[in-house]
C-alpha cells in the first residue's frame, strides 16, 4: 500500500518549511511511522552527499536524520545548485544533468517532472507517511505553468498542501489571503488548511487576525507555532541564514573571520564552532575589513570559485587575509575555498564561464585545474596530527602542486588529500564537514588557544531535533494533520 503524503508550502522563502518538515518527521517517527522528506525541485548551494555517490539538499539530508533514516537521491530529485545571477547546475536524481539559466530552464521543467513523480513514487513504496515540502513561494503565478515544486506537484501528485505563513516578518494575513487570492481554483481547493509560524508574544492578540485570515480563505488554521530559538543549531538550507543577526560572543577566547561571498556552498560547515561557547565566529561581507585580531580566517567552499575570487579581490579581503597571514595567523581553505590558496585555477573546459586561467592567491604552492566530472564521496582517515575524521567531499577539479608533499590528510586508504603551507599556518582541504566531528574540533579548538570544546555536535543536533518534534507536537495538531494527509 502506497504511503499516505502532505506537503507544505509557504508565502515565501525562509518562512520555516524545512524546519517544520524536519520536525514533523521525527515526531511521527516517534509515533512509529516510517516517515521520509520529500522534496521535488530545490535551489540551494548546501548540499549534502548521499551514501550511493549522490547529492541533495541540505535540508533533505537533516529531514531524513530526523526520520531516522539514510539520506537518498530520491528524496530530492532536482537540485539546482546557482552558479551566477542568471544559471544554475542542474542535479536530476543525484548526478549532475547541465547546467541552464533561468529562463532555459523553464523550458526543462516539463523534462523534469517525469524525474520527480518517479522518485515520489519510490518513496512511497517504502514509508508510511511521505512529508513534502514545497520551495519559495506557493504564489508565484509568473512561474505556475510549469511548475514542479508547489502546485504543479500537488496536482500532479494529489497530494494535500498546508500553507505556512511566517508572522515574524509581518503580514501574515495579507500574505496568506493574497496567496489564496492568486491561486488557481484547482490549486487552491488542495490547500487543506495553514500553519502560522515564528509567533512571538501573546496568541490571544492575533484571534481576530486567525478568523479574518479563515474567512477570507475557507482555509482552517492547523496550529500556531511559537517561535524556536534553538533553531540556530541545525543546518539552514537558504543561504538568507547568513544575513541573519548572530550573537557576539565578547569574551570567547577564540575569533575566527569567515568572508560571505556570493556564491558560498556547503555554508553549514561553520555551524559547529559557532555553536561553540567559546568562539566568536564572525561573518564578514564584502565592503567590511576582516578583524584584524582573527585567530583563524576560513574560506569556506564555492558552487562558482573563480567568480567568488573575483569578488574576494573586489572586497579587498585578499589584502586582508595577506595581512592575516604576516601577522602570524592561520588560514583554512575548504573546497573551493582551498582552491583559492592556490597559485592559479585553470578552467579549460569553461565549466564556471570563460575557459582561462586565473591567479589565486598564492598562499599554498599549488595549481587546480576545474573538469567536468564532480566528485561525490563520503570520507574518513586522519589529519597529519593523527586526529581521526569523517566527512565527505563534493567538487570539480584536481589540485596538485609541492605543498601536497605536506598533505593535510590521509584519507582511509592512505591517499594523501589537502595541503599545507612550509610554515604550517596555511592550508586547504576538500574535506566537508570536518568540524562536525567533535575530535577535530577540539584539537582546531586547542591549537588556536580556545580552549576545549564545548559541545558534542551530534548529540546536541538529535537534541535539538527532538525538542523541536515536543515543540510542534504541543501547538500543531499531528493527529488532525494525519487525517489530512492521502
Amino acid at each position: 500500500m502506497a504511503a499516505r503524503a502532505i506537503m507544505f508550502q509557504g508565502t515565501g522563502s525562509d518562512v520555516g518549511k524545512s524546519l517544520i518538515v524536519a520536525g514533523l518527521a521525527r515526531a511521527y517517527t516517534r509515533q512509529g511511522l516510517r516517515v521520509l522528506p520529500f522534496k521535488p525541485q530545490n535551489m540551494s548551494n548546501n548540499a549534502a552527499v548521499t551514501a550511493d555517490g549522490g547529492e541533495i539538499g541540505r535540508a533533505q539530508a537533516l529531514q531524513a536524520r530526523a526520520a531516522g533514516v539514510a539520506p537518498s537521491v530520491h528524496m530530492n530529485p532536482i537540485l539546482l545548485k546557482p552558479q551566477s545571477q542568471i544559471g544554475a547546475q542542474v542535479v536530476v536524481q543525484g548526478r549532475v544533468h547541465g547546467t541552464a539559466k533561468a529562463a532555459a530552464y523553464q523550458g526543462m521543467k516539463p523534462q523534469m517532472l517525469p524525474f520527480v513523480l518517479d522518485s515520489f513514487a519510490r518513496l512511497r513504496e517504502n514509508a508510511d507517511l511521505i512529508l513534502v515540502e514545497g520551495a519559495g513561494s506557493a504564489s508565484e503565478i509568473n512561474l505556475r505553468r510549469h511548475d514542479i515544486a508547489n502546485m504543479g506537484f500537488a496536482r500532479a501528485a494529489n497530494v494535500p498542501v498546508v500553507i505556512i505563513g511566517d508572522i515574524d516578518r509581518g503580514g501574515v494575513i495579507a500574505s496568506l489571503v493574497g496567496t489564496k487570492a492568486v491561486l488557481d481554483a484547482e490549486d487552491a481547493a488542495l490547500v487543506a488548511g495553514f500553519i502560522i509560524n515564528k509567533f512571538r508574544g501573546d496568541p490571544s492578540l492575533f484571534i481576530a487576525g486567525k478568523d479574518a485570515i479563515v474567512a477570507a480563505t475557507g482555509w482552517p488554521a492547523l496550529g500556531f507555532v511559537p517561535y524556536f530559538p534553538e533553531a540556530r543549531h541545525l543546518p539552514a538550507e537558504d543561504a538568507l541564514a547568513l544575513d541573519h543577526a548572530k550573537e557576539r560572543r565578547v569574551d570567547a577566547k577564540l575569533k575566527i573571520a569567515v568572508p560571505i561571498l556570493p556564491q558560498i556552498a556547503n555554508f553549514d560547515d561553520l555551524d559547529p564552532l559557532e555553536a561553540e561557547s567559546n568562539v566568536n565566529l564572525v561573518r564578514v561581507h564584502p565592503g567590511t575589513a576582516l578583524p584584524g585580531d582573527a585567530d583563524l580566517v576560513i574560506l569556506p567552499g564555492s558552487k562558482t570559485t573563480i567568480a567568488d575570487l573575483a569578488a574576494l579581490r573586489e572586497g579587498g579581503f585578499d589584502i586582508d587575509i595577506a595581512a592575516h597571514v604576516r601577522r602570524g595567523g592561520v588560514v583554512l581553505g575548504l573546497c573551493g575555498g582551498y582552491q583559492m590558496l592556490g597559485k592559479t585555477i585553470t578552467d579549460p573546459s569553461g565549466i564556471e564561464g570563460p575557459a582561462g586561467t586565473v591567479p589565486g592567491l598564492g598562499l599554498l604552492d599549488v595549481e587546480t585545474v576545474l573538469s567536468p566530472e564532480k566528485r561525490l564521496t563520503l570520507s574518513r582517515g586522519t589529519t597529519r596530527e593523527g586526529m581521526p575524521f569523517s566527512g565527505y567531499e563534493m567538487h570539480m577539479g584536481m589540485t596538485e602542486g609541492p605543498d601536497r608533499a605536506r598533505p593535510f590528510a590521509h584519507l582511509a586508504d592512505g591517499t594523501p588529500e589537502g595541503a599545507v603551507s612550509v610554515n604550517g599556518r596555511v592550508l586547504g582541504t576538500y574535506i566537508h564537514g570536518l568540524f562536525a566531528d567533535d575530535k577535530q574540533r577540539a584539537a582546531w579548538l586547542a591549537r588556536l588557544g580556545g580552549g576545549p570544546a564545548t559541545i558534542a555536535y551530534d548529540e546536541l543536533v538529535e537534541t535539538t531535533l527532538d525538542r523541536l518534534a515536543a515543540h510542534l507536537t504541543t501547538f500543531i495538531d499531528l493527529d488532525r494533520l494525519l487525517t489530512l494527509a492521502r
